[in-house]
């Protein structure tokens, strides 16, 4: 089976979309990614997404952007599918289905309620292809957190009978996936740690005025130096200390917290600053370790996807906030780390099209598994399952 997983995360800087060819039945083993890229939003468009997901839109236009934005992100995800597709000299006919993620702008799963957007029936409706979207409603409804979803994927692609391994997602927000040695589903605990680059990402837009988006390869951090006081405060985050499951977002990491500190902190050096949020970030990551794994859990391999996999200055530190552990970006593995999260949602994607579950209930807090998604047949109004 062909699935096309599309991905857009917390820093709403572009789709990930991978092409994976799954087995037709339960098991999820072998599979092959067969073609993966990225497509970046232009500026204004992630600038649009992270205001609104802030509440900062302006008076009596929330509805009309919010509509807008679901179309327009729609657009760019069938583009993104269409596009993968070709690069892999695939037609989109021969495509099982479409498993998208969308832009997660409201996140609150103590309300019961999370809000992806990017119309599916427009995707379905621009490639013709069967179209699986809205998985985390489902899990908030059965009393889930909603997320994290994607240990359903780290669960099938990196547990291994002899090791335990701790699969970290560096994007817009941490999150972790612990898989003991030889674990069974039920094993598998993870949870979302802190902020990754969401706040990163904020405070370098908001310090260059918008001519960084980003500390590209962690330049930044790397010329920095931590400021202790300051990590020492960022540390006191009663998030941290809050037991699993649990989930967070832009709601509590975003553009609002990023303004905070850099009004709190103007004689701070943008680059000191970088420094620190990603040193805040590494130990998190060695907290969650300490104090929610498991009695006597010892990580062996510490495995890193998203884009902090990219920044050297990210695996150096999480060196140091998990000591003993081999930290090594996803690909050691046979698994881009750029593509892992879209790899995960095609997974999401193809189970939802088996009627089989695809999430780990244990992780999220729902009240047990359920089969996520909503389906929008394609164009022939059939549900291909191969």
């Amino acid at each position: 089976m062909r699935v096309i997983g599309l991905m857009s995360g917390t820093s709403a800087d572009g789709v990930d979309a991978a092409l994976v060819e799954w087995p037709d039945g339960a098991a999820p083993r072998p599979f092959r990614l067969v073609a993966q890229r990225e497509d970046p939003f232009p500026p204004e468009l992630q600038q649009r997404i992270h205001t609104l997901a802030a509440g900062r839109t302006a008076p009596g236009e929330t509805l009309r952007e919010l509509a807008a934005l679901d179309v327009a992100l729609a657009e760019r995800f069938a583009e993104s599918a269409r596009a993968v597709a070709d690069q892999a000299g695939v037609a989109l006919s021969e495509v099982t289905a479409i498993a998208s993620h969308g832009q997660t702008v409201a996140h609150h799963p103590e309300l019961h309620a999370t809000l992806q957007i990017g119309c599916p029936s427009l995707i379905a409706e621009r490639t013709g292809v069967t179209t699986v979207a809205d998985f985390r409603p489902r899990d908030v409804a059965a009393g889930g957190e909603g997320a994290p979803l994607a240990p359903f994927f780290h669960y099938a692609a990196f547990a291994d009978a002899n090791e335990g391994r701790l699969v970290l997602n560096l994007g817009g927000i941490a999150n972790v996936t612990w898989l003991p040695p030889g674990a069974a589903p039920d094993d598998v605990l993870a949870f979302d740690v802190g902020p990754a680059n969401s706040l990163i990402d904020g405070v370098v837009s908001l310090g260059t005025r918008g001519a960084e988006r980003m500390d590209a390869g962690g330049r930044r951090a790397q010329r920095g130096r931590v400021d202790e006081r300051l990590l020492a405060d960022l540390l006191e985050d009663d998030f941290l200390r809050l037991p699993p499951p649990k989930s967070t977002g832009r709601e509590r990491y975003g553009t609002e917290q990023a303004e905070a500190l850099l009004a709190r902190w103007p004689d701070l050096a943008l680059d000191d600053l970088v420094a620190t949020l990603l040193a805040f970030s590494a130990e998190a990551v060695g907290h969650a370790c300490r104090e929610h794994l498991p009695g006597k859990a010892r990580v062996a391999r510490l495995l890193v996807g998203g884009g902090g996999a990219r920044n050297p200055a990210f695996l150096k530190a999480l060196g140091k906030a998990v000591p003993g552990a081999v930290v090594e970006p996803f690909d050691a593995q046979g698994v881009p780390a750029d593509a892992a999260e879209a790899m995960a949602f095609a997974l999401l994607g193809r189970n939802a099209l088996l009627g089989i579950p695809n999430h780990l209930p244990k992780t999220t807090g729902a009240e047990g598994a359920r089969v996520l998604g909503e389906i929008v047949p394609g164009r022939s109004g059939r549900i291909a399952t191969r």
